[in-house]
C-alpha cells in the first residue's frame, strides 16, 4: 500500500522559510503569520466589539494587543518547556531562552493569554467572560496562520499514510504523511472561527458572557484530539499509554472546561 502511495503522494512544496534575509536579519512566514493572526484577530475583535459585544473603547482593545503577544510568546514558551522537553532543559536552562531555536506550545501560550486577560480585565474593570468571549473568537485567525506555517517550514506533520493526499516532507523520510498542519488550520483555524462567527452574529452568543469561550475551548479540544491521531508524536515523547498523545491530554481539561462555560452560560439569562 505505501509503495503505491510513493507513486501519488504529493511533493512536498519547497517554500523557503526564510521570505527575505538582510544580512544577519531573517524575516520568516513563520513570524509573518504570527504578525498576520495578531493583526487580523484585533481587527476583528474592534468590529465585533463595536457591533455586538460593546465591551469597552476600542483604545482599551489597542491596549490588550500588546499584553495579549506577551502572553503568547511568554507562555507558549514556558508551556513547551515545562509540558515537551522538561528533561532537556533541565540540563540546559539557558536554552529554554533561545526562542529562536523554535519550541512553542499552544497550551502554553493559552495560559499566557488566560493569565494576560485576568491582569487586563481586573486593571480596566472589565467582565472577564465577556473579554474572554471576545479574545476566543478572534483566536482562530492566529492559529489558521500558524498551522499554515508549520506546513511551510515542513514541521509537526503527521503519520505516514497511503491517501493519494499525503505528503512527502523533507527531513521526515522516505514515506508520505498526513498533511496534519492543514488539517489543523481547516478545523481549529477555519471551521472554528465559521461557529465562533455565526453564533456571535447571527445568534447573538455575547449576550451570554461564557458561551463563545466555551464553544471556542471545547471546539478547540475536540479538533486537535481528532488531528492527533494522525499527527507524529514529538519525537522526545512518543506516544503515551492507550496510545494517546500529550496533546491530546492537554486538551481535555479544555475540554471539560469549555463544556462547564457553555452549560452554565445556557443556564443563565441572556443579557445586553
Amino acid at each position: 500500500m505505501i509503495d503505491n502511495a510513493l507513486i501519488a503522494a504529493l511533493t512536498f512544496p519547497q517554500i523557503d522559510p526564510v521570505l527575505l534575509q538582510l544580512g544577519p536579519f531573517a524575516i520568516r512566514w513563520y513570524a509573518l503569520a504570527y504578525i498576520a493572526g495578531l493583526l487580523g484577530g484585533w481587527r476583528y475583535m474592534l468590529r465585533l466589539n463595536a457591533s455586538k459585544a460593546h465591551l469597552t473603547k476600542s483604545e482599551v482593545i489597542d491596549d490588550l494587543l500588546v499584553w495579549a503577544i506577551v502572553g503568547i510568546i511568554l507562555g507558549g514558551r514556558f508551556g513547551y518547556v515545562l509540558f515537551y522537553n522538561l528533561p532537556y532543559y533541565m540540563d540546559n536552562p539557558m536554552q529554554a531562552l533561545a526562542v529562536w531555536k523554535g519550541g512553542m506550545s499552544f497550551h502554553g501560550g493559552l495560559l499566557g493569554v488566560t493569565a494576560a486577560m485576568f491582569w487586563f480585565a481586573r486593571r480596566h474593570k472589565l467582565e472577564l467572560l465577556r473579554l474572554s468571549d471576545l479574545v476566543s473568537c478572534a483566536v482562530p485567525l492566529g492559529l489558521f496562520f500558524g498551522r499554515i506555517a508549520n506546513f511551510v517550514n515542513g514541521e509537526l506533520y503527521g503519520r505516514t499514510s497511503d491517501l493519494p493526499w499525503a505528503v512527502l516532507f523533507p527531513h521526515a523520510g522516505p514515506l508520505p504523511r498526513h498533511p496534519s498542519q492543514l488539517y489543523e488550520a481547516v478545523l481549529e483555524g477555519a471551521v472554528l472561527f465559521a461557529v465562533l462567527a455565526w453564533l456571535a452574529w447571527r445568534r447573538d452568543a455575547t449576550r451570554r458572557p461564557g458561551l463563545l469561550t466555551g464553544v471556542y475551548l471545547s471546539g478547540y479540544a475536540i479538533a486537535r484530539a481528532l488531528v492527533e491521531l494522525v499527527r507524529q508524536p514529538d519525537a522526545q515523547i512518543g506516544l503515551l499509554p492507550l496510545g494517546t498523545t500529550m496533546g491530546q491530554w492537554l486538551s481535555l481539561p479544555m475540554l471539560l472546561g469549555g463544556l462547564y462555560l457553555i452549560w452554565r452560560a445556557n443556564k443563565s439569562p441572556a443579557r445586553e
